[in-house]
């Protein structure tokens, strides 16, 4: 998440001026405590984080005079002006409260800064209209099914998402031994491989299946999840959507015997709610912008 905030034409009218930015995160998403401050002139940024009190939780990020603000964590000088930006950055991570689905999780933010540049010791604040903006996150859900399309037990899969470099990394590996549902949920948009690692005793191993989760929602202060769909590369599969859970939903196939490995057929289950949310790592950190201007 990025939140910005810029100051006032007459700045350098002030003799104190206060900032502080509140953000209140949904229960769906848990801060990791890592906010960083800047200060942002033109395309020099420099780091402040040590000027401001941040709350535990990530609830509020606070100075009470930006004027005294002259250097940065480094001990360079830093200038501050009318034309600057203090931009903190943090990250959340999906727990398990998180809602998939239409709904999205949440987070909104206000800024409350100093109005008079004749009020000193933390007189007249304002606060600006609090800035909403909405997490998505989706599941998928693998029915195994044998060739005559009935439930299959004894599988093991393992979900990797595909990392901006091209590398993979795991998301989650899900085995069942007496069921032939696997559900992987936290899943944003991207690629991802599908591997069964473990497959029912005699039916063939299916190829890896590679496919792309897409999304599609609205912009502005109150976003709404309007599409969703899941497009496999390879392996024969093709999901089923439910916007409004958020869930893509197919059957992949095990056959018997010397028979070739096969995946297809079209899954008509609904992914329901349930189980705990299973997050991608680092590389694919949620990053929202927000901007908050002052008067």
């Amino acid at each position: 998440f990025q939140l910005t905030a810029t100051l006032p034409s007459n700045y350098d009218s002030y003799k104190e001026y206060h900032l502080s930015f509140n953000d209140t995160l949904s229960a769906g998403l848990t801060y990791n405590k890592d906010a960083k401050v800047y200060v942002i002139n033109g395309n020099n940024e420099q780091e402040v984080t040590s000027k401001f009190t941040i709350d535990s939780n990530g609830a509020s990020y606070t100075i009470n005079d930006l004027k005294t603000v002259t250097t940065d964590d480094k001990g360079q000088v830093v200038d501050v002006t009318k034309d600057s930006k203090i931009v903190v950055r943090y990250t959340a991570k999906l727990n398990d409260q998180a809602v998939i689905g239409s709904t999205g999780n949440s987070n909104t933010a206000s800024l409350i800064y100093s109005n008079d540049p004749n009020s000193t010791g933390g007189g007249s604040k304002g606060e600006t209209p609090k800035d909403k903006v909405v997490v998505f996150t989706y599941q998928v859900v693998i029915n195994k099914v044998d060739q005559d399309k009935k439930p299959l037990a004894g599988a093991k899969f393992k979900l990797e998402k595909k990392l901006v470099n091209g590398s993979y990394k795991e998301v989650a590996t899900v085995s069942t031994t007496a069921g032939s549902k696997f559900e992987f949920k936290g899943l944003d948009d991207g690629e991802y491989r599908l591997t069964e690692t473990e497959t029912p005793a005699g039916y063939n191993s299916i190829a890896p299946i590679t496919f792309t989760v897409t999304a599609t929602h609205t912009q502005g202060d109150s976003p709404k999840l309007t599409d969703l769909s899941g497009v496999a590369e390879t392996g024969e599969i093709t999901f089923t959507k439910d916007v409004n859970a958020g869930s893509l939903t197919t059957d992949v196939v095990n056959k018997k015997g010397s028979l070739l490995p096969n995946t297809g057929g079209i899954g008509t289950t609904l992914l329901y709610l349930a189980g705990s949310i299973l997050v991608v790592g680092a590389g694919i950190l949620l990053v929202t912008k927000k901007r908050m201007e002052t008067k």
